[in-house]
Order: structure tokens, then sequence, then C-alpha cells
């Protein structure tokens, strides 16, 4: 059977022992993350956003807690650049081959130089975006850096 995602192609070619979360997506909600947090019942802490930026003449992508923000200057230093800035969401897209809301850090058009905020080690599981809108993936936090060639920083700010 065919994956319903690149996202979760990628779990599935690789393996990886994941779960697969869905929930009612509205439209009109404000922060994706928090709306799949709130509509899942789990802790804010443990569903993870994932965010594109621009770092020198490259993409990185960065996962942080959904109720946090992403410290610019702790990406641009863990990636041994002076700065870093959130990619225009065309670019985002393009650069992913997902829509914004709905950006899974596995499975993208092209793999792309990724940091995990270092906070993703104290949970069992973590949740991030399955490639759509209203489906979250629940994996192991090592599988999760593992597959994406991730490092761990600490790149949240609360």
């Amino acid at each position: 059977m065919a994956a319903a995602t690149p996202a979760l192609g990628a779990l599935q070619r690789a393996g990886v022992a994941h779960r697969v979360h869905t929930y009612d997506h509205d439209p009109a909600a404000r922060s994706f993350g928090a709306e799949a947090a709130e509509a899942l019942g789990v802790e804010p802490g443990r569903v993870y956003k994932t965010l594109v930026t621009q770092v020198g003449a490259g993409h990185v992508v960065a996962l942080v807690p959904v109720l946090a923000s992403l410290d610019l200057k702790a990406l641009a230093t863990a990636m041994g650049a002076k700065r870093a800035d959130l990619a225009d969401p065309g670019v985002a897209e393009r650069a992913t081959g997902y829509v914004v809301g709905a950006i899974s850090p596995l499975g993208q058009k092209k793999k792309q130089p990724t940091v995990v905020d270092a906070s993703a080690e104290g949970w069992a599981t973590v949740f991030c975006s399955g490639g759509r809108r209203g489906l979250e993936i629940e994996v192991a936090p090592a599988d999760l850096v593992r597959l994406t060639g991730a490092r761990l920083a600490a790149v949240a700010r609360q």
C-alpha cells in the first residue's frame, strides 16, 4: 500500500516505529501546531513545528515546540553562521514540497540540514507534521534525529 504522504513513506521505507494521528483541521486556526496539540490532547511541549530558514546561501530546517519561538541567533550559532532568517513561505514550500502549516521534516523534496531543539530529548516520543494539515506523526526523538540527519541544539525560546 502506498504511503499517504512522502513523510509517511520515508518512515515506512526506514522501518521506523511510529504512530499516525489525525484530527479535523480548522482552516481558521492561527497556530497549526497548537491546534494539533489541543485536538490530540497532547502536551504542547511534545508537538514540534517545522520552520524553514535561510542560513547563508542555503536552507536549514528547524524544529521547535509549538508554543516556543525559534531563536534565530541560536540557530545561526548551531550552524556556524553569523545570521539566520525565516524563509519566505513560498520559498519554504518550494524547498520542501509541502504547504505551510503541513511542512514535515521527513520526506522533503531535497534533504535539508536540520536542527531539532534539544528539548526533544526529554520526551519518549514527539509529534511532528505528517505532511498534511490534520496529520501528525508520533516518533521517538532519536529516530527523528537519525532520519533527518539533524543535530540537537537549544534553538527554542519560550
